[in-house]
């Protein structure tokens, strides 16, 4: 089983401006470093949490379906499934049926029920793309606060650390960052 982002968010769930003025500076001569440092601290997030905070395209791959034909997602929120598509055995695409499908896109693992009467697939490997939208909204408004400020934590964190020889610093994360986080993890199945 393989996931893959598809569409890049279009928007940070924190400007660089918001960051300059956590971070108490006034020049715009780091907002290049500053915006890197910020997809950065999302993209940490993103992965410790298995949470998307701004809507993001994805695709997960499987070999067949699972056991009850529940696929269970590997990020959350969903909020829905544009396609599922099987393959036979020549390579060719088979869409099961969107009534074939039900999802629970807002529970913290996330899950898709497939039908009994939908295909299977044909060739075992990567036979089965699951097309999905993940993320708690298009801008930063729609993203919980918490993990707005974790991602405002971890930019100030690798701002202030970036020096050479502040490998530990690096390596560690800030203080209260897991606090943040902790409700937010999803445990990986």
């Amino acid at each position: 089983m393989t996931a893959i982002v598809t569409t890049q968010p279009a928007a940070e769930p924190v400007s660089v401006e918001e960051a300059r003025q956590h971070l108490r500076l006034t020049s715009t001569a780091e907002d290049g470093l500053i915006a890197r440092l910020i997809r950065t601290a999302r993209a940490h997030v993103e992965s410790v949490t298995r949470r998307a905070l701004i809507t993001q395209g994805w695709r997960y791959y499987l070999d067949d379906w699972p056991p009850g034909r529940v696929i269970y997602l590997p990020v959350a929120p969903v909020a829905s499934v544009e396609s599922v598509l099987v393959f036979a055995g020549d390579g060719a695409p088979v869409a099961v049926a969107p009534a074939s499908l039900r999802l629970d896109g807002a529970s913290g693992a996330p899950r898709l029920k497939v039908a009994a009467g939908a295909p299977g697939p044909l060739d075992g490997f990567n036979g089965i793309e699951v097309d999905f939208t993940a993320g708690y909204g298009a801008d930063a408004s729609a993203v919980p606060p918490v993990l707005v400020q974790a991602v405002l934590l971890l930019t100030a964190h690798w701002f202030e650390h970036r020096a050479l020889g502040v490998e530990t610093a690096m390596a560690a994360v800030p203080a209260g960052l897991d606090a943040l986080l902790g409700r937010y993890r999803s445990l990986r199945l």
